[in-house]
C-alpha cells in the first residue's frame, strides 16, 4: 500500500509541475482575451451569451480564425473566466460572462484590463528570466535585462510609460473603491493631503470626489506629472520624494513603499514626517501586508508580488506586519494600526512621535 500511495503522490506531483510549467500560457490567453476584447463584445450584447461566430464577427479583423478562437475560449472556460452552454438541440455553443471576466472590461471602473496588458508586456516579463542569475550574482533583474532601472526605462520610453501609468491608474480606481468602503472616516479630519507617488492622480482624485473639502496635491516624478490629466480639486506637483515632500495634514502613499529597500523607505518616511504636523499629522500607507501562514483570498498573490518586486525594483519587497513595524519605528512613526479593506492591499495608518 505504501508503494501504491507513493506512486499516486508522484503522479500528482508530476501533474502539479506541468500546471506550474505552463501557467505562463494562462497569462498569455488572458492577455489575448483582453486584446480581442472578448468580454467587451459579450457585454455589449446586453451581457447575453453569444456564439463563437457572433463573437468572431465583432473582433477587429476582416477574417478572424474561428478554430483558433474556439481553442482559446475552451481554455478560458476551463479556467472559469467565461461560461459555455451547449444547447440540447445541437445548435452553436453559447459563451457568457462570469464574475471573473467582468474584470476584463475596458473602460469600466472595475477593470484590470490595463494592468493585465502591463504585467504581460514583454518588457515586464523578460526580467523574470534573470531570477536565477540574480541569485548567483545579485543585482536587479530589470536592469540586467534592459540596462537601466524601471523608472529610468519608463522616462525614456513614452509608450511603456503610458502603458505603465494606465495599469497603475486602473488599479488605483479599484483600490479607491475599497478604501472608500473600509476607510471612509479616515479622511474626515484632513484638510490637506499629498499623494506621494500618485502617478497621474487617479487615486487622489477619487478621494477628493468623496471628500471635496480636502486640498489635494498629486506628487510624482516630473515625467509622470507631464502626462497627468486635470482633475477637479487636485494640484499636480513634480519632484523627488527622496529630496522633499510637499507639506500637508497627511501623506498618502499607495503601492510606493514596496518598490524600495528598507533604507530607502526610512528616508521616505523621514521626509513624510517633515511634511506633516507633529501633533495631528499622519501617514496613510496603502500596501500589502504579507500573511506567511494566511489562507485569505489574496494571500497567495502577495507572495507573487514579492517576486515581481525583486525582479523589477532595486530592493523592493512586500513585508509582514513585523517588518512594517520595524520600518515605521526607524522612520519616526512609533504608533500605527493596520486596517483591513476588501482588497489585495491593507491600510497602515501611522503617527509621528
Amino acid at each position: 500500500m505504501e508503494t501504491e500511495k507513493t506512486s499516486e503522490e508522484l503522479v500528482r506531483g508530476q501533474a502539479e509541475i506541468w500546471q506550474h510549467m505552463f501557467s505562463f500560457a494562462d497569462s498569455m490567453v488572458l492577455k489575448c482575451a483582453v486584446e480581442l476584447r472578448i468580454a467587451d463584445i459579450i457585454h455589449s450584447h446586453d451581457g447575453a451569451p453569444m456564439t463563437l461566430s457572433q463573437i468572431a464577427s465583432c473582433i477587429d479583423s476582416p477574417s478572424p480564425d474561428i478554430p483558433y478562437l474556439t481553442r482559446i475560449m475552451r481554455l478560458l472556460v476551463r479556467k472559469n473566466i467565461f461560461t459555455v452552454h451547449h444547447p440540447s438541440d445541437g445548435g452553436e455553443s453559447l459563451y457568457g460572462l462570469t464574475h471573473v471576466s467582468k474584470w476584463l472590461l475596458h473602460g469600466s471602473d472595475l477593470s484590470l484590463a490595463p494592468m493585465i496588458l502591463m504585467q504581460t508586456h514583454p518588457s515586464m516579463m523578460a526580467p523574470l528570466h534573470c531570477l536565477s542569475k540574480c541569485v548567483k550574482e545579485g543585482g536587479i533583474a530589470f536592469e540586467k535585462t534592459h540596462g537601466r532601472q524601471v523608472w529610468d526605462f519608463a522616462s525614456q520610453n513614452p509608450e511603456f510609460n503610458n502603458m505603465f501609468n494606465d495599469g497603475m491608474a486602473c488599479a488605483a480606481r479599484i483600490i479607491a473603491r475599497a478604501i472608500m468602503t473600509g476607510y471612509k472616516d479616515g479622511f474626515g479630519c484632513i484638510g490637506s493631503l499629498v499623494d506621494v507617488g500618485g502617478g497621474t492622480g487617479t487615486m487622489v482624485a477619487e478621494i477628493v470626489k468623496s471628500h471635496p473639502h480636502i486640498k489635494a496635491t498629486n506628487f510624482d516624478l516630473p515625467h509622470v506629472i507631464a502626462t497627468a490629466p486635470l482633475h477637479d480639486g487636485v494640484y499636480h506637483v513634480g519632484g523627488d520624494m527622496f529630496q522633499d515632500i510637499p507639506n500637508a495634514d497627511a501623506v498618502f502613499m499607495k503601492w510606493i513603499m514596496h518598490d524600495w529597500t528598507d533604507e530607502d523607505c526610512v528616508k521616505i518616511l523621514r521626509n513624510c514626517k517633515k511634511a506633516i504636523p507633529e501633533k495631528n499629522g499622519k501617514v496613510i500607507i496603502v500596501d500589502l501586508v504579507l500573511q506567511p501562514d494566511g489562507n485569505g483570498t489574496f494571500d497567495d498573490v502577495g507572495f507573487t508580488f514579492d517576486l515581481l518586486m525583486m525582479a523589477d525594483t532595486s530592493g523592493g519587497k512586500e513585508r509582514t506586519e513585523l517588518q512594517w513595524k520595524k520600518l515605521l519605528e526607524e522612520g519616526g512613526f512609533p504608533r500605527y494600526k493596520v486596517i483591513s479593506i476588501p482588497d489585495l492591499l491593507s491600510i497602515i495608518e501611522a503617527y509621528p512621535g
